[in-house]
This record gives C-alpha cells, structure tokens and sequence, in this order.
C-alpha cells in the first residue's frame, strides 16, 4: 500500500467524473478486485464478462473503501461517495497512476510486445540492467520479480492498479528500471494505459489470440497502443524487428509521425543492429556478430537457437536507449540463460536431448523445431497438444507445423480445461495428416512424454512443447501439479534405471 494521499476530490479531476458525496476523504489505494479492499481504498466497480463488480459494493464500504468509481450512476439508496466515469477501466489505470505518485515517470520503463520473444526479452534487459550496475524490477509470465526478490507471476501482464502499486514498491526498494511484458489483451483492456514507456519494444506478430481479436488486423491494432500514444503517453523510442511484416509496417506509421525508432534484424544489414554469422549448439550455445552504429562485436550466450538472436537484439537496442555501455551487455549476455521453459534442456547422461519448450502457436513451433533440426543429426520427436477453451484456428497450423518438422509426432493434452481432449486432437490432426509423418495420439501427457522419450534413439531430440515453465494442468475446472520438465527427468531416470 503506498503512502502517497490524495484526495477523492484530486482523484475525480484527474479523470474528469461526476462526484456525489463527500470528496475531502484521501484515497491511498486502487483497486477493481473486492479482496484487495481495506481502509482508504478507491473501489472501481467494473462490469466484466461473467462478475460484476458493482455487485460488491457494499462489501467493501465494509472493509472502509473510501468511495466507488463506476460508469453507472449511484443507486438512488447509496449514500457514500461516487465517482461517475465514461470508462471504469480507463478510470481504473488513471486513478493507480495518481494515487501512486506517477510511478513509471520515476524510473526507466521497458514495455515488450509481440506474439512470441516476450518474455526471454524481458529476462535478458533485467540481466543486462544489472550488467550495466542498474538495479531492476521485471514482471513477466513466469514471475514478478524485484532485485533478487521474486513472487510467482499470476498473469503477464498485471492489472493497472497492480503495476502501478508493483512500481511504486520497486522505486521504495531502490530501483531505477523495470521492465514488463505488455500483453495484446491487457494493452486492450487498458491495463498499461497511463504508464510511461521510456522504450517501447515490438518483437514480431504471429496468429494467436484470434478468439479474442477476431482478426490479425484487430491483434495488431491492440499491440501498436503501445506506440502511438493511445496508452496516454508517446513512449520515449520504440524498438522494433523489421525482419518482421508487421513490425516494418509499425515502423513506417511511426517514422512518418516523426517518432524515434530502432530497428533490429538478422536479414537487414541496413538496420540499425543487425546480427551475422551466427552459429548455434547444443552444447555451447549461440555465438553471432552484433553490428550496431558504434562498432562489431562478438556475442556468446547460453542460449540455444536463431530465435534468441531476435531477443538479445532486441534487448541490446533497448539497453543502449536507456543508455548503458556495450562493454556491459556483452558480459550480460554471455551469462544470461533467459526465462525457464524456453528450450530448456533437460540434463541427463545419455546420447539424445530433450527439450521443453513454451511454443504454443505454430510460428514459435516451428521455431523451435528448426533450431532443433540445426542442432541434431538424428529424429525430431516432438510431444505437443493445444489448449481448451483458447483460439480453434491455431490448432491445424500447429499439426502441420510439426508434421513438417519432425520426425515423429505424439499429439497429446496440453490444457484441455473444459473441452473434450480427443476433440481438441482431432483439430490438430487435420494439420499433421496433411503432412505424412507418422503420429501417435496419447491423450495422457505424462504417458505420451514418457513413451516419447522411451523411442529416443542416439543422436535424436525430443522437444516437448507448448507449456513450458507452467507446473499445472487444468482439466475440466481441476488444476493440479503438472511440470513437464520434471516428467521428463523422471522418464530419464526411469530409462536409466533400467539400462
């Protein structure tokens, strides 16, 4: 809870609202979520797709909110303070950024949008940050982390109130940087409105999220808000792969505005960091020339794979936007092994690889797969499935994504939540039998790792794809303990046992 007050009457002005009730009190806290409310609290009552907020209203005037943000008029019987807004949500990220101080102008903020890279991205601006002797705060998908303090993320890109409150606590603990992952759906349901983005960064768009967006058009639209100003502020530059279609478009909208921009690219020399020579293993990683205005360098990191490239690019034009030294991030890189479950190999004693992976769109599929097929002389075998309740059209472009690329397919359960599994397969086999690479259906995850890795012969990589560093499943409305990471190694050890 910050320290700042404000009164309900400064919270009103700032987001131009129709007050009725007292308006001296002071607010020393937003949010939308009923639990979160105590004694000062702003409640913003915000009608959602299934739970109304205006439904707890009463409870948390119990719990001593000091007044309710809502775009309905106060019912005829309350008689505490209201304010009356054109748009809760909106309202919802103004208040949190006044209530705590204009955080985001405080310190250097890092925004990263895009389909797939988002968050090794943020791993690798946290861990050159430090490199540079800055002290960081990142939120991403994996974890919410300050200094070395880390609490599990519960979605990637928080709600404003929780951000801005996140900020405030990182500049009490002495950070000067944070950078987050900024979500197409939260940038859409204004969660990142009002934070001010000192470099904004596009990775690339690829299909996904088409159940919420409907079109790619719509998708990019909602990731291009964190460019154009329609977050509230212009962000101070903006870092963006133009080896990407969508990413060169943004980049001609933004020039033509006269914006700053920083292009990346692996297939551009022209661009202003660019990367050749680029050699990948296993075993010792990824190694590649950096060209940027100032020089070449050689880079080394730990991280496998050509789509890593795209990500330490990026991090490193974001870096030098905020001002650190070249020397500095080199090192950063060289030690950065980036986020958990982004080809991360799982380590055993034998003669064949295994692989967990977060791709759960066909472009990050196929991604994966080809660093894969550079890697290894043997088989590609791969294990994966899509989730329920979640965008239908991705489900036959990954099975032909991985018909295409593998060797062996076992298609199995990812999340199926409230969805029939073996209908969610069926999807996916319209895309691999296009293909024909052989495929077994094992619905049961943890048999389908199990047998994947069994048939693993010398030579081959087993790549297990789409949850990652997720440590759940969810079936029907059941969560429960599921880490592909550790199926696998107790597959290993199983087969090693036996041998």
């Amino acid at each position: 809870m910050t320290t700042n007050k404000n009164t309900i009457s400064d919270i009103a002005h700032a987001l131009n609202a129709v007050t009725t009730g007292d308006t001296s009190a002071s607010a020393t806290d937003v949010t939308h979520d009923s639990r979160q409310a105590h004694q000062g609290t702003l409640f913003v009552a915000i009608k959602g797709a299934t739970i109304d907020g205006h439904r707890f209203v009463d409870d948390v005037i119990r719990r001593g909110a000091v007044g309710i943000v809502s775009e309905s008029a106060p019912p005829a019987d309350f008689s505490g303070t209201w304010l009356t807004v054109a748009n809760a949500r909106k309202a919802l990220a103004k208040a949190a950024a006044v209530i705590n101080g204009e955080p985001s102008h405080q310190l250097d903020l890092v925004g990263i949008t895009g389909t797939n890279g988002k968050t090794t991205t943020t791993y690798l601006c946290f861990a050159l940050a430090e490199a540079a002797g800055a002290k960081p705060a990142m939120l991403t998908t994996v974890e919410y982390r300050i200094g070395q303090r880390s609490e599990p993320a519960i979605r990637t890109t928080p709600e404003a109130s929780d951000t801005n409150r996140f900020l405030r606590e990182a500049i009490g603990e002495g950070c000067n940087m944070a950078v987050m992952e900024a979500s197409s759906q939260a940038i859409d349901l204004h969660r990142c409105d009002w934070l001010r983005f000192k470099v904004a960064v596009f990775t690339n768009l690829t299909q996904d999220h088409l159940d919420y967006h409907l079109t790619m058009e719509n998708y990019f639209d909602a990731k291009k808000q964190l460019f154009d100003g329609r977050l509230g502020e212009m962000p101070g530059s903006s870092v963006i792969n133009i080896d990407d279609e969508w990413g060169r478009r943004l980049v001609d909208e933004l020039r033509s505005r006269g914006e700053r921009v920083v292009t990346i690219s692996q297939i551009d020399t022209d661009a202003d960091l660019s990367a050749s020579d680029v050699t990948v293993s296993l075993i010792r990683g990824t190694a590649f020339t950096l060209k940027t205005p100032t020089g070449e360098f050689h880079v080394t990191s730990p991280l496998v794979g050509k789509p890593h490239v795209y990500n330490m690019l990026t991090a490193t034009a974001a870096g030098l936007e905020l001002g650190y030294s070249i020397d500095d991030m080199i090192r950063g890189l060289s030690t950065c092994v980036g986020a958990p479950g982004r080809f991360e190999r799982v380590p055993h004693a034998g003669d064949f690889a295994v692989v967990v992976d977060y791709a759960h769109t066909d472009d990050a599929l196929l991604n994966t797969l080809k660093t894969a097929r550079e890697l290894t002389a043997g088989r590609i075998i791969t294990v994966f499935g899509c989730g329920g309740d979640r965008d239908k059209s991705k489900r036959e472009p990954m099975g032909l994504a991985a018909g295409r690329n593998s060797d062996v397919v076992f298609v199995t359960s990812d999340n199926p939540r409230t969805e029939n599994p073996l209908s969610i397969i069926s999807e996916i086999e319209v895309g691999i039998k296009q293909t024909g690479t052989p495929y077994r259906v094992i619905d049961d995850r943890r048999t389908a790792i199990y047998q994947a890795i069994t048939e693993a012969r010398s030579n081959d990589v087993v790549i297990i794809a789409g949850k990652g560093h997720e440590n759940y499943q969810i079936v029907g409305s059941d969560k429960f303990h599921f880490d592909d990471r550790e199926v696998a190694a107790e597959a290993l050890a199983e087969i090693d046992a036996n041998n």
